[in-house]
């Protein structure tokens, strides 16, 4: 938002420097983001000076050129070419001198030496529109003889420049957003500051009715999105330019003129932030402005030509028969101020925050009234703003004020209560700031001590600071006024550390998984929770349904539309971002949370307990796993690779081997997946490879292999099972092979639980090394070579038991998959 150094100066007292003034405003919260010196005129008149035109005379090869001499006081005088019909001898004019810089809108050129049909030209004698200073091009300025020949035109018109001061208002200081806003802050800062100071705005002593010419009726149908409307008219407005006071106003602030009626409402809202519309009169059908929501379906034309359909949750000023304006958002096209109009009405008014948020962005309309309505105006600066409004237009268009003020108020909105304790304040800050200064800043800051005792004050804070309804609020407001920096850093610091117990072990465990990935040549990547509406809308993933999906009520975008019910789709999304930029052997994790809605679990007592969200870890591995290695060959990335990665996982969080069983995976978002579950079925991740589909859907052509783990429920096995540590046992572990001939659909998970199943104390490991399909073969079979690690802690074992539990394997084995000893 930009400020402007002078304009600022009509409501508080200061002689800070525009630098120290930055300095200070920024200590109060409202931070200078630049600071930036700007001239009423642009280029500041620079390089153009006050002449007198010594002869004129006819150009002899031209019938409309002229062939001055002109003195600019410096002993000798300058021949120039002008083609002005007025030009003569004995004027006192503006001259732009070699080397100077002017400007035709965003052009520039510059005053160099000419030849005008044949003449040497030395300069430009200047008419106003070619210098800034008006918009005349009937021919040169003619100043009086009073001019002093030699003045730099910038001293003769008084120029003066301005400091315009880009402020960062932070979303919740909607108080802050005007001239008078930041004034307010200015002026408990100065105080606080020793500063001799004074607030202060214009009276409204000039506000007064003409006549009753033209009563407006407002009806409000809907009183909780609109609180208040207040509205007036003014009859007999010459609409024309402003004048040029009024003009420099806006422009230094980068606001374009527009005609007097328009910029007195844009002025009275950088001033004081409050709002206002102005409608042609004639445009209010029956003399009667009604506040309603229900238009659905109708269509409405906005002042840009832009044509939208109104919802049911728009709020929009009516005439008795159309809609003239989206309330607090953008008026409607007919409705606003043109130079036929001649009577008007100004509407001053507070819409409920949520209300006019919602219609900006289903629309798409951001617009500076919005801006400010969205966050929240001065309930009760209403008729202040609109009572200077109609000041103005009676001095600026020659209007009469043609009724009594209508405000519909049904509910007042009160100043908000708030209890301040002394202690509490003191220790909040750190400080003993003492009870005087407590009690000077809050009141400097317009809030009204009620009551007061000796542990603290009763205040009403004003309805204009949404910001501040607490005590911590209050100190907040406090502390920034009285400086951040004036709050000592104490010698010895006092620590106050609560230990979650299990919630930080689960936290300390990941942020050890996430070492282990990044040594293993994985990089972290850090998704939006919000995600696209297309990856869940069409039903196409069986696992994540639109039905269970938490939707945005007034998403910025389809692409910001749901919260995801997976890491998947971003994942995906920054893989094919660097497999297009050439970047194709890539290892990719994230940990986040995932969101899910569940209409059995809503009820209208307890809705929130419909929503869910878990904590997740997702891995993507694609590309080569080994390229360009002198002592490698090139080797593709595999589903092997990725299930090393996830049972490493497993073993660094304390998963004791067999806690999980694995299982065939029906999760379409894969081509072929395993789940991994506990023993009653809950899932704790599931990995593979991803569908080719969802690939090209992604705008990716490789493969990907992809496992996504539910942390939460990983962390319960984890705590669960309690893992216990003990010695590594002193007799040999043994190793036996088979080598297995199955039917092509079995895979080698079925037999690792089926060997687990049959013998759970001394079987250790289960381990495939080969597989084998083709030549020599039956027709649908294949051939796994299965390694199984068989210890006994307490003994050796002898061939006896041994070969008893291979064959035990070997007869479950044959029964439950039909397999075959090759």
């Amino acid at each position: 938002m930009k400020i402007s150094y002078k304009w600022l100066k009509q409501y508080v007292d200061f002689s800070l420097t525009p630098k120290h003034l930055a300095e200070a405003l920024t200590s109060t919260g409202l931070e200078v983001g630049s600071l930036e010196e700007v001239e009423t005129v642009r280029g500041g008149l620079k390089g153009l000076f006050v002449g007198k035109v010594l002869t004129c005379e006819d150009h002899p090869n031209s019938d409309h050129l002229h062939i001055t001499t002109v003195d600019l006081g410096r002993g000798e005088a300058q021949q120039i070419v002008c083609g002005a019909p007025n030009v003569a001898a004995g004027q006192k004019v503006i001259v732009a001198d070699l080397g100077c810089v002017l400007y035709d809108g965003d052009k520039e050129f510059v005053i160099k030496k000419s030849k005008l049909r044949g003449v040497d030209s030395f300069g430009m004698i200047c008419a106003e529109d070619e210098i800034g200073v008006g918009k005349s091009h009937d021919g040169i300025i003619v100043l009086p003889e009073e001019a002093i020949v030699g003045m730099p035109a910038a001293e003769y018109y008084q120029l003066d420049s301005d400091w315009v001061f880009d402020i960062d208002i932070t979303a919740n200081r909607a108080d802050a957003l005007s001239h008078y806003g930041v004034a307010r802050d200015l002026y408990a800062w100065l105080r606080q500051n020793g500063y001799e100071t004074s607030l202060h705005r214009p009276s409204c002593d000039d506000f007064h009715v003409d006549n009753n010419n033209l009563p407006i009726k407002v009806t409000i149908e809907n009183t909780s999105a609109c609180r208040r409307y207040a509205c007036l008219s003014v009859t007999g407005c010459e609409v024309k330019e402003s004048p040029k006071w009024l003009q420099d106003k806006l422009s230094v602030i980068g606001l374009r003129p527009i005609n007097n009626i328009v910029d007195i409402t844009n002025y009275i809202m950088w001033a004081y932030g409050q709002p206002m519309h102005c409608f042609d009169a004639d445009m209010v059908k029956g003399n009667h402005i009604i506040v309603r929501d229900k238009n659905e379906g109708k269509r409405f034309v906005t002042l840009d030509g832009e044509e939208h359909i109104l919802g049911k949750h728009d709020l929009a000023i009516c005439n008795e028969e159309d809609p003239m304006c989206i309330a607090g958002v953008f008026g409607g096209k007919g409705s606003g101020t043109y130079e036929t109009t001649k009577n008007v009405v100004l509407e001053s008014a507070y819409f409920h925050p949520t209300w006019i948020r919602k219609s900006a962005r289903r629309h798409g309309l951001s617009t500076d009234a919005s801006f400010r309505f969205e966050r929240g105006v001065d309930p009760n600066g209403i008729i202040y703003a609109l009572k200077q409004a109609a000041i103005l237009c009676q001095q600026l268009a020659g209007g009469k004020v043609s009724m009594e003020i209508c405000d519909e108020y049904p509910s007042p909105i009160a100043d908000f209560p708030v209890r301040l304790n002394f202690e509490y304040c003191d220790r909040l800050i750190g400080k003993q700031i003492g009870v005087s200064t407590i009690k000077s800043i809050v009141t400097s800051l317009e809030m009204k001590i009620e009551n007061e005792d000796e542990h603290g004050i009763d205040l009403l804070v004003p309805a204009y600071r949404v910001d501040v309804q607490r005590p911590c609020d209050v100190v907040e407001d406090i502390l920034r006024i009285y400086g951040y920096n004036n709050v000592e850093i104490p010698t010895m610091l006092k620590s106050s550390l609560t230990i979650a117990e299990e919630a930080d072990k689960d936290y300390h465990r990941e942020n050890i998984v996430s070492e282990q990935l990044v040594g293993a040549g994985f990089s972290e990547i850090l998704n939006n929770s919000l995600t696209k509406t297309s990856y869940y809308d069409h039903g196409k993933w069986n696992k994540y349904t639109w039905e269970e999906t938490v939707k945005v009520m007034n998403p910025l975008s389809a692409d910001l539309g749901v919260m995801r019910q997976t890491l998947l789709f971003g994942g995906l999304e920054s893989l094919a971002y660097n497999i297009n930029r050439k970047a194709t052997n890539l290892r990719f994790f994230e940990t986040g949370n995932i969101y899910k809605f569940s209409q059995d679990r809503y009820s209208l007592d307890n809705p929130v307990r419909a929503y869910s969200q878990e904590h997740h870890f997702a891995l993507w591995v694609t590309g080569k796993h080994v390229e360009g290695s002198w002592a490698h060959p090139d080797e593709d990335s595999s589903f092997y690779e990725l299930k090393a990665y996830v049972e490493n996982i497993l073993r660094r969080v304390g998963v004791r081997q067999g806690a999980l069983v694995s299982e065939h995976s029906d999760n379409n978002i894969f081509d072929k997946a395993i789940a991994l579950k506990t023993r009653n079925g809950k899932i704790i991740a599931e990995l593979g490879i991803l569908s080719i589909a969802l690939l090209k859907r992604m705008d990716i052509g490789q493969k990907v292999f992809y496992a996504e783990i539910n942390w939460e429920e990983l962390m319960k096995v984890v705590r669960k099972n309690n893992l216990q540590y003990e010695e590594l046992s002193k007799y040999p572990a043994v190793s036996r092979d088979l080598a297995l001939l199955l039917d092509n659909k079995i895979e080698f998970v079925q037999i690792e639980e089926i060997a687990r199943q049959t013998e759970k104390k001394l079987l250790k490991k289960v381990e495939l090394f080969d597989v084998y399909q083709g030549k020599n073969l039956p027709v649908g079979k294949k051939s796994y070579a299965v390694n199984f690690i068989l210890q006994d802690t307490t003994k050796t074992l002898n061939d006896k038991a041994i070969d008893a539990i291979m064959q035990k394997l070997i007869k479950n084995l044959t029964i439950k998959l039909g397999a075959e000893l090759r």
